[in-house]
Order: structure tokens, then C-alpha cells, then sequence
């Protein structure tokens, strides 16, 4: 997961030049204008968002998924070890379907979600215990 999220982050858009030495680190912009906001809020209830990148267990459900379409993102853990589905994600902003590889191990497919920094975390937590689904809104 950390491979494929730094793979992203050097394979992403370059609209600007690098920031000069002293400026803020590339990859965590500093909010000028209350951008990375969810809220609408400006201050101490800032949530900053970032890109989370999840593989997504059904490869065809990915394939239905353009930039800017929101989904939840669920997690279904085995029902024979007593797991359940749950919402990990709501309303999470798709921010890019990178291209499918095939590996040929039918592991599903990476979309890139835009999301507050404490549901990536869970998203990376959940990653790795059960098989990820989204539903679009």
C-alpha cells in the first residue's frame, strides 16, 4: 500500500513548480484559502483531507468510477469468523482511477479517494483485514 501511494504521489499531476526550499513539504499542502476543508469552516475545526489509495475487491466496480464521483466504501470481513460489513468511508470524493494492471492474481482495483486524514487511516487499517466494496451515490 505504501508502495502504491508513493508510485501516485510521483506519478501525479504536476501543475506547479516544486515549492522553494522552506516552503511547505510536497504532498501536504498548506490550506491558504480554507482548500482541504470539508466543512466550510475555517480555524481550529480545519479537517484537512488527503489521497487515500484503496484496492477495491471487484475490479468492474472500479471500472464504473470517474474523478469527482462520490462512494462509500465498505468492508466486508469474513462471515465464517463471525466478521460483518461496515462503512468505513462516507461520501468519499474519487480522486483518480489509475489505469488497471493485470497481474493475472485477480486482486481487484486501486482507486484514489479523497478523504479526511482520519478515515484514510481507517481505510489502511480496514484494507488489511477484509475485502473492500464501494457503492456510488
Amino acid at each position: 500500500l505504501a508502495v502504491t501511494a508513493a508510485a501516485l504521489v510521483a506519478a501525479g499531476p504536476r501543475d506547479a513548480p516544486d515549492p522553494p526550499r522552506g516552503g511547505p513539504a510536497r504532498g501536504h499542502p498548506a490550506p491558504a484559502d480554507g482548500a482541504g476543508q470539508t466543512d466550510g469552516r475555517r480555524g481550529a475545526d480545519e479537517v484537512r483531507t488527503v489521497i487515500a489509495p484503496v484496492r477495491i475487491a471487484d475490479a468492474a466496480t472500479v471500472r464504473l468510477l470517474r474523478p469527482g464521483d462520490r462512494v462509500d466504501v465498505i468492508a466486508a470481513e469474513d462471515p465464517a469468523t463471525g466478521g460483518q460489513a461496515r462503512v468505513v468511508a462516507h461520501g468519499a470524493r474519487v480522486a483518480k482511477v489509475p489505469e488497471p494492471v493485470d497481474d493475472g492474481a485477480g486482486g481487484g482495483a486501486l482507486v484514489a479517494l479523497s478523504v479526511p486524514r482520519s478515515t484514510a487511516a481507517g481505510l489502511a487499517g480496514a484494507s488489511a483485514t477484509a475485502r473492500l466494496a464501494v457503492t456510488l451515490w
